[in-house]
């Protein structure tokens, strides 16, 4: 080191404004540019004019001014971080839009939350003059409304082509409670032009020949019926049904009783009828069965399979299920439903049980089940059960077997059982007094009568 480098060394210490602490380097430095330029980088005194930071501010408060959950802003505005490079002016007009559509708090929060794009102004402000073209009176829910303006942003749709679609379903006859319908469980009709529409419904009504107002309730009950490419596979369902030998009538009145059917499956009615021309019961439980007819029964036999699939039961098991224990085609779907979320909820039983023990699905559940399933949590909970009682134990005994058991040696249970009780008399299965009926009337005896009968024991004597 030169003198002269040393002699600048020790001056620069002589200076003490030259010292400026650096704290992330934990010495000091005399290049006091340096310095500035480095903590200016790590503490920022001013934005871009068009920084996102600078938006943060204000679309925090508009939002929260238009009833957004202040708890849920930070996380909505962390997902949605291109929201802050918008105009708030514009972003304060679409809010105005969405309130003028439905002028409810919930349903703003609701479409902002599952749609944010909504508040993007140039993909929402052809709804500034909300939905014309209906009739006066239309009232759309808050839901369908909201899947409207979903499907058109997703898919950047012209707003004349939806309001054409909706406008084409009106005038087909279609009620307030049907579109809302539609609207809430198939938004996808909106992307379908008002010919496809009318196309649609001309199908429909002349295939199975049916009105206006039958067309309404099938629409109603099953959406699906407008769905884009449903006319080619109502051909194919059509040739089916002629092939199983069902003429039109019967699959007319089967669509009028539960429009539903045009959701089966090419092949699934076929594979029903299989099972149930395979089963092996009682005749009067197959009599039950086809009691309104073969179509009827297996449409019956597919919403079960579709139930127990629903659960978790797969495809070949649920037919399985169904072909060991026929009756449960005979039990309303709603007390199906009933003993299956008993089964999970209550009696905490696994579902696949249900395919080695299929007879649960097939009793009565308040005559059988509950009392059953009483007596052994009571036994239960007392430590009255050497062994674990699973479902198959719980159900395949006969009505005495189960009350000798489990019943009989604990006479609290009697009263939960029910069946062969002490306190429970037996119900006489005739009235009273019945017995004089059946007793055999007396003849009178005449004295031919009498002459006879001694003159017969003389001749044994």
């Amino acid at each position: 080191m030169t003198s002269r480098s040393v002699r600048f060394f020790f001056m620069s210490f002589s200076n003490p404004s030259t010292l400026i602490q650096n704290p992330s380097l934990r010495c000091f430095c005399t290049n006091t540019t340096a310095v500035k330029r480095k903590s200016q980088v790590q503490y920022p005194l001013q934005f871009q004019e068009k920084s996102p930071q600078r938006n943060l501010i204000a679309v925090s408060c508009l939002l929260k001014k238009y009833g957004f959950p202040a708890l849920e802003l930070t996380n909505f505005l962390e997902k949605n971080r291109r929201l802050l490079n918008l105009d708030p002016a514009k972003i304060e007009n679409s809010l105005k839009i969405l309130l003028s559509l439905k002028p409810s708090q919930e349903f703003l929060v609701s479409m902002i939350s599952s749609c944010p794009r909504v508040l993007e102004y140039d993909a929402i402000k052809k709804w500034g003059g909300g939905i014309r073209g209906l009739e006066e009176g239309s009232n759309l829910s808050s839901l369908a409304i909201r899947n409207t303006l979903e499907v058109s942003v997703k898919f950047e749709l012209d707003y004349d082509c939806v309001l054409g679609s909706l406008k084409c379903l009106k005038d087909l006859g279609v009620s307030d409670i049907t579109l809302n319908k539609v609207l809430e469980t198939h938004p996808m009709v909106t992307t379908m032009c008002a010919g496809k529409v009318r196309d649609s419904f001309e199908f429909v009504v002349d295939t199975f020949g049916i009105g206006n107002v039958e067309f309404d309730r099938i629409l109603r009950i099953y959406p699906a019926v407008l769905v884009y490419g449903i006319q080619n596979k109502l051909k194919r369902l059509l040739d089916e049904f002629r092939v199983l030998g069902f003429n039109m009538e019967v699959v007319k009145k089967q669509l009028l009783r539960d429009p539903r059917i045009l959701a089966l499956e090419v092949g699934e009615l076929s594979r029903c009828l299989e099972l149930l021309k395979s089963l092996k019961c009682r005749e009067a439980i197959k009599k039950d069965i086809f009691h309104d007819g073969a179509f009827k029964a297996g449409y019956e036999v597919k919403l079960r399979v579709d139930c127990l699939r629903n659960h978790g039961i797969t495809l070949r098991d649920a037919y399985s299920v169904l072909w060991k224990e026929p009756r449960v085609i005979l039990y309303n779907l709603d007390d199906v439903e009933r003993k299956i979320e008993f089964l999970l909820h209550v009696m905490k039983v696994d579902i696949q049980c249900l395919v080695g023990v299929p007879e649960y699905l097939g009793v009565n559940f308040e005559k059988h089940i509950l009392p059953r399933f009483k007596v052994i949590d009571h036994l239960r909970s007392i430590g009255g059960l050497g062994d674990e009682v699973g479902l198959r134990e719980l159900i395949k005994p006969s009505r005495m077997k189960f009350y000798n058991l489990y019943v009989k040696p604990y006479p609290e249970c009697e009263s939960m059982y029910g069946r062969f009780s002490r306190d429970t008399e037996a119900r006489s299965q005739h009235p009273v007094g019945m017995w004089k009926l059946f007793k055999p009337q007396n003849n009178p005896k005449s004295r031919v009568d009498i002459m006879n009968i001694k003159s017969y024991m003389d001749s044994l004597a």
